[in-house]
């Protein structure tokens, strides 16, 4: 006859531990229903911030008016020129970029436009680069004005960075970035991974 096994039963006064389903998220159906609003302002927003760009001739999605653009422009020259040494100090080097900057603009469609174009040379003898912010301020490193062999090559340079600026190309990207930032952060409401305070910002973001 088998002996019964003594560890088969639980102890005197054990009690099994009772299954428990995780809680449902507090507030889902409304964090979804704020995460679809904040969707449908962000797209909203994108929508009617289209613009028609007279020089290209297109419809664009724009974050910023134009006085922005300039303002945002010569706020950021600074900071674009200390990254990259200043003002390059050969006047005569500098006179040549604006010289055939500006005859760029006057013999263009740009020169019918009112953003303020400024050409300026900077001292950056290692990075070859040439940029324009939004508004008509355009760069060029040094390192790259000495790669260059001809006027025409300058001319070519220039004239495409001109050409990012009558596009607006700078408000376009701001308004697409705006429009991805919207709707990932209505993912993050809408998903329960916004903190109150956080929730609150965005909200309170989106109605500006």
């Amino acid at each position: 006859m088998s002996r019964r096994n003594p560890f088969s039963r639980p102890p005197v006064g054990y009690r099994r531990p009772m299954r428990t389903e995780p809680a449902p998220r507090r507030g889902g159906k409304w964090r979804l229903i704020i995460g679809l609003a904040l969707a449908a302002m962000a797209v909203g927003s994108y929508t009617c911030s289209t613009e028609y760009n007279p020089v290209t001739g297109e419809e664009q999605h724009l974050a910023l008016a134009p006085h922005q653009e300039i303002a945002l422009g010569l706020q950021a020259k600074p900071q674009m020129m200390a990254q990259h040494g200043g003002p390059h100090p050969d006047a005569r080097l500098q006179e040549g970029v604006r010289r055939v900057g500006r005859k760029i603009v006057e013999e263009s469609a740009a020169g019918a436009t009112d953003w303020q174009f400024e050409f300026t040379l900077l001292r950056d003898p290692k990075v070859v680069n040439a940029f324009a912010l939004p508004g008509g301020q355009v760069f060029m490193t040094a390192a790259l004005l000495e790669r260059l062999g001809t006027e025409g090559q300058l001319a070519g340079v220039l004239g495409h960075e001109i050409g990012h600026v009558v596009a607006r190309h700078g408000a376009q990207q701001m308004s697409k970035q705006q429009l991805t930032e919207g709707i990932t952060g209505a993912v993050v409401v809408a998903s329960g991974a916004a903190t109150e305070a956080r929730l609150a910002a965005m909200v309170a973001s989106s109605s500006t």
